[in-house]
């Protein structure tokens, strides 16, 4: 391995996936290697990815070990990304983290560090393990503070995480939004060959906080329009989707169901949909953290109309261009689909507005430039 990187990217993250979070890694890590001519990217690996990799100037390390307890990983991850960034200490300017578990061996560098707020663990991990108990999930809310507080720049995707950001202390004036983005799909992109005739299409991961449940329950309620289908593109494996196949087969709803599509194949899928469903459900994960969903800004530069829950973050996104309804509520959201369904020319409409208002200030270029800025002005302190 080379010694003398002055930039890291770490992230506790699979990458590459065909979760929206690897495709955020992909932009905002290009940007950190292309201002300082390479530097080291930490990340988990696992499948068939490598342990090591080099691209141009860019080096690439994958944690492989397999640590069955969530906390456990983070620990273990924590002490391998330490041992990487070590023959780096004299060179490293800066790291960028995406979570406290890279953060506290960042820290240790003595090089400036960005910490990109897009969940925060604290919230996030009653989710992935509900029996954790009170005084564990304040501790790990202790070291989030530790973390959020000593880094130079704190980048969040949307107000909302902002927000739950300064309340754990961050100086308001350290924390930086730089939005998700999307790049523009060609109108003329082909159409899947295996696509439905007519269909609505969610796209992304499967946990409970994302409301599939919930759009299989709606979609129940749709059983006349018998030339609609349902298509879920989803970003984890079949086996880890069996619980909602179950609940599809027990509903009667036929489902289309692709999983872990190559990025470029879901645009297609987003372009062709009548519209594109995001059912967020009203959970502490998706009202005090905020997420930005790359799933809308990808369906909006697809030209594709959404309809989403009501939530503050949602509404941040769209503005105007979507059809809201309130989260949770099964029979509300397929009264929503239906009407705007009826509405051939407003979909049309509302998925073009959309379309333009990407290209006019959020392709992944857009965000790029705002995270230059941020890189700018941590250099300058």
């Amino acid at each position: 391995m080379t010694d003398g990187h002055r930039a890291a990217y770490i992230a506790f993250d699979r990458f590459p996936s065909a979760k929206g979070s690897a495709v955020h890694i992909r932009h905002m890590a290009a940007e950190l290697f292309d201002r300082h001519g390479g530097g080291l990217l930490c990340v988990l690996g696992g499948g068939d990815l490598p342990a090591y990799q080099r691209e141009g100037g860019v080096e690439i390390v994958r944690f492989t070990d397999v640590v069955p307890n969530l906390l456990d990983r983070a620990r273990a991850f924590s002490a391998w990304v330490a041992d990487r960034l070590e023959p780096h200490h004299d060179t490293l300017e800066i790291c960028h983290v995406r979570d406290p578990w890279s953060a506290l061996p960042a820290l240790t560098t003595g090089a400036r560090l960005v910490y990109e707020a897009n969940g925060l663990p604290s919230i996030e991990l009653p989710y992935a393990w509900p029996m954790a108990a009170p005084s564990t999930l304040a501790k790990i809310r202790e070291i989030e503070e530790h973390c959020l507080r000593r880094a130079s720049a704190v980048v969040v995707p949307s107000y909302v995480i902002a927000t739950a950001v300064t309340d754990r202390g961050v100086a308001p004036d350290r924390v930086h939004l730089v939005p998700n983005g999307a790049e523009p799909v060609a109108a003329d992109v082909p159409r899947p060959p295996d696509a439905p005739g007519r269909y609505v299409v969610y796209v992304g991961a499967l946990q409970p906080w994302q409301g599939v449940d919930v759009l299989l329950r709606a979609f129940a309620r749709l059983a006349d329009l018998t030339d609609l289908s349902l298509v879920v593109c989803s970003s984890v494996t079949p086996s880890r989707s069996r619980p909602l196949v179950r609940l599809a087969e027990r509903l009667g709803v036929p489902v289309t169901w692709r999983f872990q599509l190559p990025h470029e194949d879901v645009a297609a899928w987003l372009a062709h949909a009548e519209l594109s469903v995001a059912p967020l459900t009203a959970t502490p994960r998706n009202l005090e953290q905020g997420c930005s969903p790359i799933k809308v800004w990808e369906s909006m530069a697809a030209g594709t109309a959404v309809v989403a829950s009501d939530l503050p973050v949602i509404r941040e996104v769209l503005g105007d261009l979507g059809r809201f309804v309130p989260p949770d509520r099964p029979a509300e959201l397929a009264r929503a689909v239906r009407v705007l369904l009826e509405y051939p020319e407003i979909c049309r409409d509302l998925g073009e507005r959309s379309r333009q208002k990407i290209i006019g200030g959020y392709t992944w270029k857009h965000a790029r430039a705002r995270l230059a800025e941020v890189y700018d002005l941590v250099a300058a302190h």
